[in-house]
């Protein structure tokens, strides 16, 4: 297999704890802090509601890199127990647990200011490094999608519905 190399092109600057990430519970603003030979890049994204930040997820446990069959944990902050949750593949899941530690997260885009990008519902920890950044567009809306039958009784369960 051909080993890929990606370049950093900015760090997450952020006021939560990992306790808040982790939970889910951190409402507050971060920073996207794009390293200056990146910032010319930014230009023409003013404008955009929201972005995908592509990310590495550098603080992982090395048991967490590499299974390919996890429990959905982040279901536990809902009243969940761990004997609820059925073991499943991790690409049936945003669980940081994977072959490639790699962040994918919706952010609601506020302000840019240099090569600042401030940003609200960022779910990634302090210094966790960005891969990328690629604009909310349209064609990204669904009006009808699905989700599996497991999950739906899952999220019932938790009173999530």
């Amino acid at each position: 297999m051909e080993e890929i190399k990606l370049k950093p092109i900015g760090i997450v600057r952020s006021g939560a704890t990992p306790e808040q990430v982790k939970e889910g519970k951190y409402a507050g603003e971060s920073i996207i802090e794009i390293y200056p030979e990146f910032e010319q890049g930014l230009e023409g994204l003013q404008g955009f509601s929201h972005i995908f930040v592509l990310a590495y997820f550098n603080m992982l446990r090395p048991e967490q890199i590499g299974p390919l069959k996890v429990k959905p944990r982040g279901l536990l902050r809902y009243g969940l127990t761990l004997e609820e949750l059925p073991t499943i593949g991790v690409f049936a899941l945003d669980s940081p647990t994977r072959p490639n530690p790699i962040a994918l997260s919706l952010v609601h885009l506020i302000k840019i200011t240099q090569n600042r990008l401030r940003v609200a519902n960022l779910d990634l920890f302090d210094g966790t490094p960005v891969l990328d950044i690629k604009p909310y567009q349209a064609s990204y809306h669904l009006d009808s999608y699905n989700i599996p039958a497991w999950h739906k009784r899952l999220i019932e369960r938790a009173g999530r519905v």
